[in-house]
């Protein structure tokens, strides 16, 4: 499944794009609100095979990022179907290629697979609290803040906020339609 927007181009993971997504996984900025500490590069081959299994089956897709021109891959975003009708979103763009709207638009077409093609009726998102690029991302988006859990998760020897976002169907079509 290919998933062309403006400037980018939305496809499966493939074994070559181990170096792009070790770019961006090696870094600590990148790692700061993850769950997991910088990836050296065979962690960097191991989570590209991980996401190309996640082809659509059990409703779960990833797909690497890509800037067509020269074809590199910049991020990852995802949607993992969470039983019934509702669905995850996740994203991560390398820093260089961050303040540009890329986020924004990958994410735009992950929620066009799940409302349009797959009938979610609610996508939802989770983020650090204190990364507040993300959750100012998701607001972008028309996503509304449900909730702030403390203490939700232990994450690198401590515990961490988590703020949860989400987005009707419905909600998603009158955000299209403006």
């Amino acid at each position: 499944m290919l998933i062309r927007t403006d400037r980018l181009l939305l496809r499966p993971f493939e074994e070559g794009d181990v170096d792009d997504v070790w770019a961006y996984q090696r870094l600590p900025e990148v790692a700061r609100h993850m769950l997991r500490e910088p990836r050296d590069r065979d962690g960097a081959e191991w989570s590209v095979r991980g996401m190309m299994a996640e082809t659509g089956a059990d409703r779960r897709y990833s797909f690497a990022v890509v800037l067509p021109e020269p074809a590199t891959v910049v991020g990852e975003v995802s949607l993992l179907g969470c039983g019934g009708t509702n669905g995850e979103i996740g994203y991560v763009l390398h820093p260089g290629h961050q303040g540009r709207g890329l986020a924004a638009e990958a994410t735009r077409a992950m929620f066009g697979l799940g409302f349009d093609e797959l009938g979610m009726h609610r996508i939802f998102g989770l983020c650090s609290a204190r990364n507040a690029a993300s959750a100012r991302l998701m607001e972008r988006l028309g996503m509304r803040r449900e909730g702030h859990f403390r203490h939700s998760r232990r994450v690198k020897g401590e515990w961490r906020d988590e703020l949860v976002y989400a987005i009707l169907a419905r909600e998603w079509r009158l955000t299209r339609s403006r």
